[in-house]
């Protein structure tokens, strides 16, 4: 089993990409762990007025039907390390984008996972939702990155690094569980007002035969502090 200890790789960022909603949307970012631990997991949420159709691969529906995110006054340098102290949890983040169907990236399965960036959203810090992706586990290599996401509490600290140096540090405002075929698309991708963070993972029940997670653990955070160097 790999030790869910805190995991660094290198990744070079990119310009800051306009935002998309994503009208069917559902993340599938885990695989089942066979007779080991479970990830802890925050209550079920609500279901939605928003449906999707149930997901069961790993691809990020594209986020092609959407309008185009308020513009930032000031540009802001992409990230290269996320850390959330509270889960032990340090990782460069590699850059994510979209597949060749159009679908959005999600990091490679290895031994030593990270968490990654969608680059086609703000860079943390900027006016709006910036998007992060982590694995929960995987049957090979045992807790991914985001193993623990769900037991975070409000008000725990997530600090992005930067290219310029600079750190942006995020105060964790909720935790929830969502169902993929009932994911919170306006609620994750919408444009905010403010300098807003999500971290997502995979959580809930495993469906043997989709090999899927039923749900996405979604970790809603704000903006409190930036760091120059």
């Amino acid at each position: 089993m790999t030790d869910p200890s805190p995991r660094r790789r290198t990744a070079r960022g990119w310009a800051l990409l306009a935002v998309a909603l994503v009208a069917v949307a559902a993340v599938a970012l885990g695989v089942a762990l066979t007779g080991q631990q479970e990830p802890p997991q925050p209550a079920a949420a609500a279901a939605t007025a928003e449906t999707t159709t149930p997901r069961t691969s790993d691809a990020v529906p594209p986020p092609s039907e959407a309008p185009a995110p308020v513009p930032t006054e000031e540009a802001v340098a992409a990230p290269v390390s996320v850390a959330i102290p509270a889960i032990d949890v340090e990782s460069d983040l590699m850059r994510l984008g979209l597949n060749g169907d159009g679908t959005v990236e999600v990091p490679p399965l290895t031994e030593d996972d990270q968490a990654g960036w969608y680059e086609g959203g703000p860079a943390p810090g900027a006016v709006g939702p910036a998007v992060v992706l982590g694995h929960v586990d995987s049957q090979e290599w045992g807790p991914g990155i985001f193993f623990d996401l769900g037991a975070l509490q409000a008000g725990d600290e997530i600090a992005v690094t930067r290219e310029d140096g600079s750190v942006a540090t995020f105060a964790v405002d909720r935790v929830e569980r969502h169902r993929k075929d009932d994911f919170p698309t306006i609620e994750v991708y919408g444009n905010t007002d403010d300098a807003q963070l999500r971290l997502i993972t995979c959580g809930g029940d495993f469906d043997s035969g989709a090999r899927s997670y039923e749900d996405n653990v979604i970790v809603f955070a704000s903006l409190v502090g930036t760091s120059a160097t």
